[in-house]
């Protein structure tokens, strides 16, 4: 890749304004994978504090006019036990991915004054979860079915409205809530896909589990170390923050063994199942 093919995106923070703003799926995989690249082979700097670019409101993230956002309990069903069911299911998994590009890429953006480390963490996060969506819509393709055909709904970007005034919380509560829920869920997923012959979608969602824990350990990762900057102490933040915003959004059972590869200590799984407990 040469340094002129990139010259519209001076910083990897200017490409992370580009990429979030697009509202067309594919641009945005195409752009956020050239982007990724470019900065992977040296190619982009990051910006500096007198050159960064403009943080946009969280409503002006990019999104294509499909899919209809609606509350989740209208979203269409999942049952995998038929090919309708089964597109369904894909196109929700695609949904949560495409939002995962703009989540990773708003991190990238939002947060100035974080090491060099944390804009790499959330880029590569970027790249994988592009990849993922172009996986997840290939494959959709396959039942005869696009991106925006089923609606959807708005939860995991609901929680980075949420979380725009702190990098400490969006850490907590977007990787280690809501995206830790794939760790979650996904392997009944591919047992049940398994059962009924899906083997191309189990493969799929086989790479998203392995690198989605990856991505949720990145959280927890700068999570400790904001903690560590702001003189907190993680179990007890991570405990309030799960008590103040997340009582309904939680869901058991848990993945310990992920959660405890995505770097969640004991402590912290008793809390999740404590606020499960006491939502109920």
């Amino acid at each position: 890749m040469s340094a002129a093919s990139v010259n519209r995106w001076p910083t990897l923070q200017h490409a992370a304004a580009h990429c979030l703003a697009l509202r067309d799926p594919a641009a945005k995989v195409e752009d956020t994978r050239a982007a990724v690249a470019a900065f992977s082979a040296g190619l982009l700097p990051l910006a500096d504090a007198d050159h960064w670019p403009e943080i946009p409101d969280a409503e002006a993230v990019g999104r294509p006019e499909r899919p209809r956002l609606v509350h989740p309990r209208h979203v269409a069903s999942r049952g995998l036990g038929s090919e309708a069911g089964r597109a369904a299911f894909l196109h929700a998994i695609a949904h949560i991915e495409f939002n995962a590009i703009n989540l990773a890429w708003d991190a990238v953006l939002r947060f100035p004054g974080m090491p060099e480390s944390y804009y790499a963490d959330w880029a590569s996060c970027a790249d994988d979860e592009a990849r993922h969506h172009a996986m997840l819509i290939e494959r959709l393709a396959d039942f005869g079915h696009a991106y925006g055909d089923f609606d959807a709904h708005d939860g995991l970007w609901e929680m980075a409205r949420k979380t725009t005034g702190s990098c400490l919380e969006r850490m907590a509560l977007v990787p280690r809530v809501l995206e830790a829920r794939g760790l979650d869920v996904t392997p009944a997923m591919i047992a049940r896909l398994t059962d009924v012959g899906d083997l191309a979608t189990v493969a799929i969602l086989e790479v998203i589990l392995r690198e989605e824990i990856g991505h949720v350990a990145a959280g927890s990762r700068w999570f400790r170390h904001l903690c560590a900057l702001d003189g907190v102490d993680p179990r007890t933040t991570f405990r309030e923050l799960l008590k103040r915003h997340a009582r309904d959004v939680l869901r058991g059972p848990f993945n310990l063994d992920a959660r405890r590869a995505a770097g969640f200590d004991e402590e912290e799984m008793a809390a999740l199942v404590q606020v499960v407990d006491c939502a109920r």
